[in-house]
């Protein structure tokens, strides 16, 4: 009896008794296999050359359906039968040196398994094998997309004017693992809020399996479909093993924070970090990677307590500066901590998010440094004066900070350095804001060589401009805006009037400045209030649902 007779003979017995694994564990498909796939390899060369019907008609011969099947057993069925001959094939023309053709192939044969799989009657016994299959072709396609002359025979000249409608490697890939996907979701073998049974049991591996090939090659945004479907018709999360829970959170979590969209990252990653057990550290600090930045957009910082953990090694000495910098509002401080970790942060994608997203958090504790220093209080002859902010003292202090930007240094520093020094300096430059820029040039030096020449980024307000008024009302309007400042702007009196104080128990501060987070998490109530009324006013707008809803995160109803 030839091997492949044995194979196919040992592949019914397989299907009759609907064992998945034992399928699986003998449709392999990479080069690290046992001898013997070679030699049927030889085998199949050798005996059934290409476009000769031999190898589909010892197929149909060696696995016919079954008319009478006993209650538990299975049976082949066409779309089998043609996946079986698709991977015969493919290890009849299997070249692993040629790893463009092998794509092709191996591309081909997950399709037809996929084709396999949907069968409503015995596709489940696929599953395993679609789970095995899906992993090599992802592991080949991250793989290509680092090597770009392999890339570019695959894909071809991008630059056509059919590009736009081509698909790339990943995209093709993700379609394919998302069709298993779909069949495992649409499967009615259990009910959506019921335990899973049947192919529904495999819709996260499918998921987290389809979301880790889209990350790892920053294709993200291809996964939106995929939480749409899950939002309109799957199973709730919490039915499923842990590991599938922590790892669909955290790839949900990363997906919200690409898309800007930090407070549904935060829920989701900070879901993941409760569920993922201590014991699997390289796990619990891949979540806090994300975790820790997503909470920092939203203007919480972390605990020391949570930066001593095991899985946060290493991780004080990146966020700590940041965190200090904010605090402090102060600008030199945040870009020399940014330029500290400039690569990590860049590789994981923080640097230009921080760059921006995080300078209206240093804007609000720099005007409220400002006014700290400036104000005199409700006391003495002005007691009735409202709390404001000078938009002149703005300028002078901002005027003072673009030049230690720029390189300047103090003109006479002090003798002991003490933590507060800059501040002192700062209180000069301010009190003596009559003088204007005079006043703040008086304090520095140029550097050897002259000013140095910012990035758009680098600066204030962009590169090397000076601010004036009118940056200075664009910035406190924005913060006032974006809900970090609480107050109005009064141009004729050119100041940021406070509003609140009395709420406050007279404390300015606290009015004018309130908790970042706790502004955000208001305005995004408000957002939902407002969809709420939309929809009870039957503006045509659908319903929202809970605060804490997160699209793509499926719940157990109540």
């Amino acid at each position: 009896m030839t091997l492949v007779i044995k194979f196919l003979s040992s592949i019914r017995g397989f299907v009759l008794e609907q064992n998945g694994d034992e399928l699986r564990n003998w449709l392999m498909v990479e080069h690290d296999v046992p001898s013997i796939y070679f030699e049927m390899s030889n085998e199949l060369k050798g005996g059934f050359p290409i476009n000769s019907p031999a190898l589909e008609n010892l197929i149909d011969k060696s696995l016919p359906q079954e008319d009478n099947v006993p209650e538990g057993k299975g049976s082949p069925w066409p779309g089998f039968n043609s996946f079986i001959k698709e991977y015969l094939e493919y290890w009849r023309d299997v070249d692993f040196a040629d790893i463009v053709r092998l794509h092709s192939r191996l591309s081909d044969l997950l399709n037809s398994c996929a084709n396999a799989l949907a069968n409503p009657t015995y596709g489940t016994m696929l599953l395993q094998t679609s789970m095995s299959l899906s992993e090599s072709l992802s592991k080949l396609v991250m793989n290509l997309t680092r090597q770009t002359d392999l890339l570019a025979q695959i894909q071809g000249d991008m630059t056509g004017e059919e590009s736009g409608e081509r698909k790339s490697i990943v995209e093709l890939a993700a379609d394919i693992i998302q069709k298993i996907f779909t069949s495992c979701l649409t499967d009615r073998s259990s009910t959506r809020w019921s335990e899973p049974k049947g192919k529904k049991v495999a819709v996260y591996l499918f998921a987290n399996l389809t979301l880790k090939l889209l990350f790892a090659c920053d294709k993200s945004r291809l996964a939106v479909q995929m939480f749409t479907n899950l939002s309109t018709s799957g199973p709730a999360l919490s039915l499923f093993p842990a590991s599938q829970r922590v790892t669909f959170l955290y790839y949900l979590g990363r997906f919200h924070f690409d898309h800007d969209h930090y407070l549904r990252a935060e829920m989701c990653l900070a879901e993941a970090y409760r569920e993922c057990l201590p014991q699997f550290q390289k796990h619990r600090r891949q979540i806090l990677t994300y975790w820790i930045p997503a909470n920092l957009l939203l203007g919480r910082f972390p605990s020391w307590a949570l930066l001593q953990r095991p899985e946060a090694v290493g991780f004080a000495d990146i966020f700590f500066p940041i965190c200090a910098a904010i605090r402090s509002g102060n600008f030199v401080a945040f870009h020399q901590a940014l330029n500290l970790n400039r690569d990590w942060l860049w590789g994981k994608g923080f640097y230009i998010t921080f760059l921006y997203r995080l300078k209206p958090l240093v804007w609000r504790s720099f005007t409220r440094r400002i006014f700290l220093i400036t104000w005199q209080g409700t006391a003495g002859e002005g007691g009735n004066r409202a709390a404001s902010l000078s938009f002149e003292d703005l300028v002078t202090a901002a005027g003072y900070v673009q030049k230690l930007l720029e390189g300047y240094v103090p003109a006479k520093p002090a003798a002991r350095p003490r933590p507060h020094s800059v501040s002192k300096l700062l209180v000069k430059a301010v009190t003596n804001s009559a003088a204007g820029e005079a006043d703040a040039d008086s304090l520095l030096m140029p550097p050897p060589g002259g000013p140095r020449r910012l990035m758009p980024s680098e600066g204030l307000i962009f590169g090397n401009k000076r601010p004036d008024l009118e940056n200075m009302e664009s910035v406190v309007a924005g913060l006032v805006y974006s809900g970090l400042l609480n107050g109005f702007i009064a141009r004729q009196q050119k100041r940021f009037a406070v509003e609140g104080a009395k709420k406050k128990g007279g404390n300015a501060v606290a009015a004018g400045w309130p908790n970042p987070y706790e502004s955000i998490l208001e305005r995004f109530q408000e957002a939902h209030q407002d969809a709420l009324d939309a929809c009870d006013a039957g503006e045509g707008v659908d319903p929202p649902g809970e605060m804490d809803d997160v699209p793509g995160w499926v719940r157990t109803p109540p």
